[in-house]
């Protein structure tokens, strides 16, 4: 292999210049250098600022060739290469030089994006957003003492006494980007439980939580009350309330255990389902319950209000339930609601 090398080298330059590349770093991981002097190592060599960042943490490295913080704003990044580690982006390389990339930023950047990985998986904590099932499930499950359930959430990052918070997710984005998105600063860990995402956090942030997901939220107390509780809360979400906290539901979680048999057999719920069967008039309604009035609805479904007064006038006779009593418009909310829950 050596040989090959420098008969490579004598024939192209560049190859010379990428063969050197690799065996610096190469030098580097051997001696399990850190991040910092990943960092330091890397811009020396490039002869410019180069920055090392992980999403877990939000930490940012950014070094100049004189193995200094860079003075002023940070520049432009000229090239860069995510970290990945077990298949999943924890972070991203980079170099700020000015004018044109060099020849070579690209392999080194590679090269010391494989190094940043290996770095943090050997000084940890581990940054990867994808837990081990198994692990997650112990964490969560009501059937896991209390000593267990400490250990799992040990094993998992999460440190003694921290409250942590429990979502219920489902969504077409993989669950280690939502996990990021959601926590962008605290610890974050994710899995998938039968249908249903589990993500874990110190901290949630709600609004980040991206268009198409939907998600339950428990509080932050006992992680084995918080999973049950994100499990009903995720039942009540919908495409104008993606994101439902437990707290939140108050009496209306009690839908939640209504027996599904007598769920159907109430004739607002039935006549709900009626109604189900033409998407206009479902939305229309949906969009009635959500407001409470008939003009903020056509305004929220872009329509003529007598145009809404139409279909609700058609709706009520289905529903037989007077929209414009108050009472009637609480006994339509709670038979969409128990609709919903039921599947629909």
């Amino acid at each position: 292999m050596e040989a090959l090398a420098v008969r490579l080298s004598g024939l192209d330059p560049y190859v010379d210049g990428a063969l050197r590349i690799v065996a610096f770093y190469d030098t580097l991981m051997r001696r399990r250098v850190d991040l910092p002097a990943l960092a330091r190592a890397s811009a020396g060599l490039a002869e410019c600022v180069a920055g090392i960042r992980l999403h877990g943490t939000g930490r940012a490295i950014r070094v100049a060739p004189d193995g200094r913080e860079p003075s002023g704003p940070p520049a432009a990044a000229s090239t860069t290469v995510p970290i990945t580690l077990d298949d999943e982006e924890i972070g991203t390389v980079w170099l700020e030089r000015p004018g044109t990339p060099g020849p070579l930023d690209s392999v080194l950047l590679d090269r010391l994006a494989i190094a940043a990985a290996s770095a943090v998986e050997r000084y940890g904590p581990a940054s990867t957003t994808m837990a081990d099932p198994a692990l997650v499930e112990l964490a969560i499950s009501a059937d896991s003492d209390e000593a267990s359930r400490a250990r799992a959430l040990r094993l998992l990052g999460f440190a003694p006494g921290v409250p942590v918070h429990v979502l219920a997710v489902r969504a077409r984005l993989p669950l280690d980007r939502i996990g990021s998105m959601v926590c962008p600063a605290g610890q974050v860990k994710a899995a998938p439980l039968a249908d249903v995402g589990v993500i874990l956090a110190t901290g949630v942030d709600p609004a980040r939580l991206p268009p198409g997901a939907r998600a339950g939220m428990g509080a932050a107390d006992s992680p084995d009350r918080s999973w049950r509780q994100a499990r009903t809360a995720l039942r009540f979400t919908t495409r104008r309330r993606p994101v439902v906290r437990y707290a939140e539901l108050g009496a209306l979680a009690l839908l939640a255990d209504v027996p599904p048999e007598a769920a159907r057999d109430n004739a607002d719920v039935a006549a709900v389902d009626r109604i189900a069967g033409n998407p206009d008039d479902l939305e229309t309604l949906d969009a009635y319950c959500s407001t409470g009035s008939l003009r903020r609805a056509a305004d929220l479904l872009h329509l003529h209000h007598s145009s809404i007064a139409r279909r609700l006038e058609q709706i009520a006779k289905i529903l037989d339930i007077d929209l414009t009593d108050p009472t009637g418009l609480m006994r339509a909310r709670l038979a969409l609601t128990t609709w919903r829950l039921l599947g629909g």
